[in-house]
């Protein structure tokens, strides 16, 4: 596999503040715009902040799904809470911080919950999405 890789997204502007968000390679396309929160915002429509928040799940969980599998972990459920922290500092927007909540559900809970504790610190420390941000990470666990 080549350690470079391309990814490319398109996006046309619809009108308002809104535009649509689609890939040569995908074949779904996304609305988004600017979040309610935000002048002119509109609201039910993923917004840049969501896909932020996205990216950080959506990241875990591939990442986790892999360290799992070379780690023989056996879970039944994963699911995964991200929260950003969107505030003003030094008189710009930025993303600050992202409290990142995995739910594992094992298989054999009685033996495996150490291991599962380790392949989340482990995913968090090779999740490629976070380790490109200057968001401050949280990680909170809960394994059942």
């Amino acid at each position: 596999m080549s350690q470079e890789h391309l990814y490319q997204v398109n996006l046309k502007w619809k009108n308002h503040r809104i535009g649509e968000l689609s890939s040569p390679v995908l074949d779904t396309k996304i609305e988004c715009a600017t979040p309610p929160e935000f002048s002119n915002g509109v609201p039910n429509i993923w917004s840049p902040e969501h896909f932020y928040a996205a990216a950080i799940s959506s990241c875990f969980m591939t990442t986790f799904l892999a360290i799992a599998e070379n780690s023989r972990l056996s879970f039944k459920d994963f699911s995964c809470k991200t929260v950003c922290k969107l505030e003003i500092v030094e008189r710009k927007y930025l993303i600050t911080e992202a409290i990142i909540e995995p739910v594992v559900t094992l298989e054999h809970p009685d033996t495996d919950t150490e291991k599962a504790l380790k392949v989340i610190g482990k995913t968090k420390d090779n999740c490629l999405v976070t380790n490109s941000m200057k968001t401050e990470i949280f990680l909170n666990p809960q394994i059942l």
